[in-house]
C-alpha cells in the first residue's frame, strides 16, 4: 500500500500502482469527470500514470492553470492527428501550449494552408474528440524513436531525438497519431468539446532565420461551447484595443522601414504621453531619495563581459562596433546596470554613505528576430526606467519593500487593480545556469520571499526564472480584458557588486561589498505604453492623456474667443487646443469622439457672452454650461482625485 496525501493534508491508502484518477473516482465520480491531469510531488502527470510510492497529490480541472495546459498541449497533438488524417506525409516540429491556447509548427511540403482549410481542421478534430481517444503514453529506446521517424522521413523530430538522453524518451499515442512526447495528457480527448483554429502564421524552425520556415497554426479549446463564444468575444475586443491600431488613430507613434524594423518613431502626441510618465515616475523616485544618472547608448565589449551579458546575450545583442583602433570594439547598450556599477565605483564610499539610489531612463538595444517583433511590445530599441541601488546587506529588505511600495503606487494610480507577484528562483538542479555562490544565492532569495510576504502580496513561486545573476520578484498584472502581463521587476544581485570588485567601507574599517538591487517599475517605456493603451482601450487617465481638452468653435466668427479659451486653460495648465476646421459641428465633435479627447466645448455667441463654454464629455455626452473658470477647477479636481 502507499500512502497520498491530498490537499487538505489527509492521508489515505491505495495499492501501488493506483492512478490519480482512481483517487478521484474514490471520492466522487463528479469530480472524476473533471480531472484532466494531477500534480505529483509538484509535477503535473497524466491522471491515468501509476503511482508506485507515497506522494503529495493534487488532482487538476480546468480552473487549475495546469489543468488548462493540459487540454491546450493534449489539443495540439489531436489537431496534429487531424492535419496527418487530411494531409498525408505533413511533417511536425513542435506543438506546446501557450498562455491561451496552443500551436504546432510543421512542414506541408509544397502544399499551403489559407484560413478557409481551418474548417475542415476544426470538423476533423472535433469529430476525434467525440471518439474520446485515449492518450497512451510509452517509455521507448532512443534507436526505437529513430527508427520510427526515420521511416516517417520526419527530419524535425530526428532532430530533436537526437538531443535527447536515452531513457529519457516517451512517446504519446492518441487514435492513429503518435508523437514523440513529454506530456502530459488527458485521459482522453472526450473532454474537449470546443476547437477555434485561430490563425495560421511562419516560423523558423528552432527560432532561425537561416533554417526553413514551418506553417504555424495556432488554436484554442474548452470544455464548453459557451467559453469559446465568450473568448472570442474578448478576442474581438481586444483588436479593437491593439495598440498597433489605436496607436496609429490616436498618433503616438509609428514606425519606418527606412529607420529600421522595431526601432519606434514617437510622434507629439506620444511623446508626451511618455513624457507625463517619466516625470510622474520621477518625482516618486526624488521623493524615495533616488538620484537621476546619465550613461552613454555604447560601452567598451570588455564591459559587458565584466558583467557576464556578452557571454549570455551577446549573440542576441547588436555586432560590436569596431573603431580605427585594432581590437577595440563598443557595443549598442543592451543593459544599463554595468555603466551604474562604474558610477558607484567613482569613489570611496562609506557604510554611513548607502543605501545609494542611481536612476536612469536608459535606451538600451537587444536584436530581436524579425518575426519576433511586435508593435511596441518586442522591439530592437527601448527605453527603461532602470534604476540600480547600492545597500548594505542588512538595508536590502528594507529597500526592496520600499520598491514595492512604488510598484504598487503606480499600479493604483493607473488602475491595475488585478495583479500577483511570481517570485523567480534559481534552480537547484541547473546550476550552472547561473553565477555566483550558494549562500548569496540563499540569502538573497529568502530576502525576496520574506520582503513580499512583510508587504502581504499574493504571490507564486517560479523555479528556473530567476535572472542569471540573481532572484526576481516579477508583478503579472490581468488588464482589463484579463490578459496576464508582466510589469515591472525587483531583483536582488549579490553578484554584479562581486564581478565590478564594488566595495563600501564598513564601520569596523575594513571593505565589504555592498548588494545590488536592480529594479523597473514600467520595466520599458515602449511596452508599458502598449499595455497600458490596450488596457484602458486609449481612453487614458485625464493627468496623462495628451490632450485634455479641444475648443469647438461653431463658426469662424467665434474662432478669437476659443483662442482666448485656450489661454485661459493652458494658463491653468489645461493642455487644450481649437479645432480650426471650417467644418460642421457635429462632424468636429464626431472627430474628437474617435481620437479619445476627455473635453469638447463649443463656443458660439451664447458662450462668449457669458465667458462660458458649453462642456461634452468623451462617452458621457453633454454636461452643460460652464464658467470657464469653473470648468478649469471641475478638471483641477478630476486630476487631484485621480493622482490620490
Amino acid at each position: 500500500m502507499i500512502n497520498i496525501t491530498l490537499p487538505d493534508n489527509s492521508v489515505r491508502q491505495f495499492p501501488e500502482g493506483t492512478t490519480a484518477m482512481q483517487v478521484a473516482l474514490s471520492i466522487s465520480e463528479g469530480l472524476a469527470r473533471n480531472v484532466l491531469a494531477a500534480k505529483v510531488d509538484g509535477q503535473v502527470w497524466d491522471s491515468t500514470r501509476p503511482i508506485t510510492q507515497d506522494v503529495r497529490l493534487q488532482l487538476l480541472t480546468w480552473n487549475d492553470t495546469e489543468g488548462k495546459s493540459t487540454m491546450w498541449h493534449s489539443s495540439a497533438h489531436l489537431m496534429a492527428e487531424a492535419i496527418e488524417t487530411l494531409y498525408p506525409g505533413v511533417k511536425f516540429g513542435i506543438g506546446p501550449d501557450i498562455e491561451n491556447g496552443f500551436y504546432y509548427d510543421m512542414d506541408f511540403g509544397d502544399k499551403t494552408i489559407s484560413p478557409e482549410d481551418l474548417i475542415a481542421i476544426e470538423a476533423k478534430m472535433l469529430e476525434f474528440a467525440r471518439q474520446k481517444q485515449t492518450f497512451d503514453r510509452r517509455e521507448v529506446s532512443k534507436a526505437e524513436a529513430l527508427d520510427y521517424f526515420t521511416k516517417k522521413d520526419d527530419e524535425y523530430k530526428l532532430e530533436l531525438i537526437s538531443d535527447l538522453t536515452d531513457g529519457s524518451i516517451t512517446f504519446y499515442q492518441s487514435g492513429s497519431f503518435t508523437d514523440l512526447c513529454r506530456g502530459p495528457h488527458l485521459p482522453d480527448t472526450g473532454s474537449i468539446k470546443a476547437v477555434k483554429l485561430l490563425n495560421i502564421a511562419g516560423a523558423y524552425w528552432r527560432g532561425d532565420e537561416k533554417r526553413k520556415q514551418l506553417t504555424r497554426i495556432y488554436g484554442i479549446t474548452f470544455p464548453k461551447q459557451k467559453e469559446l463564444e465568450e473568448y472570442l468575444v474578448l478576442l474581438e475586443e481586444a483588436k479593437k484595443r491593439d495598440h498597433r491600431k489605436l496607436g496609429k488613430e490616436l498618433e503616438l507613434f509609428t514606425f519606418s522601414q527606412k529607420v529600421g524594423s522595431g526601432l519606434p518613431l514617437w510622434l507629439p502626441k506620444g511623446a508626451q504621453l511618455r513624457e507625463r510618465l517619466e516625470q510622474f515616475l520621477k518625482n516618486l523616485q526624488r521623493k524615495a531619495g533616488y538620484l537621476p544618472v546619465i550613461t552613454p547608448h555604447i560601452g567598451n565589449v570588455e564591459l559587458y563581459k565584466t558583467s557576464g551579458h556578452f557571454q549570455k546575450y551577446g549573440k542576441d545583442s547588436f555586432q560590436p562596433i569596431n573603431t580605427p583602433i585594432e581590437g577595440e570594439q563598443f557595443m549598442l547598450k543592451p543593459m544599463n546596470c554595468p555603466h551604474h556599477c562604474e558610477i558607484y565605483s567613482s569613489k570611496p564610499r562609506s557604510y554611513k554613505d548607502l543605501p545609494v539610489r542611481y536612476a536612469e531612463f536608459g535606451t538600451v538595444y537587444r536584436y530581436e528576430q524579425s518575426g519576433e517583433l511586435h508593435g511596441l511590445t518586442r522591439v530592437r530599441g527601448f527605453t527603461q526606467d532602470d534604476a540600480h541601488l547600492f545597500c548594505r546587506p542588512d538595508q536590502i529588505k528594507d529597500e526592496f519593500k520600499s520598491v514595492i511600495d512604488i510598484v504598487l503606487h503606480i499600479f493604483r494610480i493607473l488602475d491595475f487593480k488585478n495583479y500577483t507577484a511570481q517570485i523567480s528562483l534559481r534552480d537547484p538542479e541547473n546550476k550552472e545556469k547561473y553565477i555566483g555562490s550558494d549562500e548569496n544565492w540563499q540569502k538573497a532569495e529568502n530576502a525576496i520571499i520574506e520582503a513580499a510576504a512583510e508587504k502581504g502580496l499574493q504571490t507564486t513561486v517560479e523555479i528556473g526564472e530567476a535572472a542569471f545573476y540573481g532572484p526576481k520578484l516579477d508583478f503579472m498584472v490581468k488588464d482589463a480584458l484579463g490578459r496576464k502581463w508582466q510589469l515591472g521587476t525587483i531583483q536582488v544581485d549579490y553578484n554584479l557588486p562581486e564581478r565590478f570588485e564594488l566595495e563600501y567601507t564598513g564601520s569596523d574599517n575594513q571593505k565589504h561589498r555592498p548588494v545590488m538591487i536592480h529594479r523597473a517599475p514600467f520595466g520599458s517605456m515602449e511596452r508599458f505604453v502598449a499595455v497600458l493603451l490596450e488596457h484602458t482601450a486609449g481612453n487614458f487617465p485625464l493627468w496623462l492623456t495628451p490632450e485634455q481638452a479641444i475648443i469647438l468653435p461653431i463658426s469662424e466668427k467665434y474662432l478669437d474667443y476659443a483662442k482666448k479659451v485656450a489661454d485661459v486653460l493652458e494658463n491653468s495648465e489645461i493642455r487644450a487646443l481649437v479645432d480650426e476646421r471650417n467644418e460642421k459641428t457635429g462632424k468636429k465633435i464626431r472627430d474628437a469622439e474617435l481620437m479619445k479627447t476627455p473635453y469638447m466645448l463649443i463656443v458660439g455667441e451664447k458662450e462668449e457672452l457669458s465667458d462660458s463654454v458649453s462642456v461634452r464629455k468623451h462617452g458621457e455626452g453633454d454636461l452643460g454650461t460652464f464658467a470657464i473658470h469653473d470648468f478649469v477647477q471641475m478638471v483641477n479636481e478630476e486630476i487631484r482625485k485621480q493622482l490620490e
